[in-house]
């Protein structure tokens, strides 16, 4: 029962930020960010969030500092929204599947080309 509602609870957060991000955040180091996914503790007290964001790598540390600053804005949005007892504590954690995965799709496009 507890996991479904942390399921729920993922799955609003990951809108929700996904809304906020849409909008647009004034600190110019948060630029084109997209929610990938949400974890929820089934004690509903923390949240990870995993994101994804094209670019080099000081883009992506620019962007991770920008989204840890802004943890505290993010928070009280979701608590508005949320009406939850406690909101859960927010970390973002860069999420690297999308790269890996364009990585494995040239190396498969690659081994093609050469056949």
């Amino acid at each position: 029962m507890q996991a479904r509602r942390a399921d729920r609870v993922a799955a609003l957060i990951k809108h929700e930020l996904a809304e906020v991000l849409a909008r647009g955040m004034r600190d110019p180091r948060i630029g084109f960010v997209t929610i990938t996914e949400v974890k929820v503790s089934d004690d509903l007290k923390y949240a990870r969030v995993f994101y994804s964001v094209l670019g080099d790598q000081e883009k992506k540390e620019e962007t991770q500092k920008g989204l840890d600053q802004a943890r505290g804005y993010f928070q009280r949005d979701l608590a508005n929204i949320l009406k939850l007892r406690f909101t859960p504590h927010l970390s973002f954690e860069l999420d690297s599947s999308l790269e890996e995965g364009l990585k494995i799709d040239g190396i498969i496009r690659k081994i093609h080309q050469e056949e």
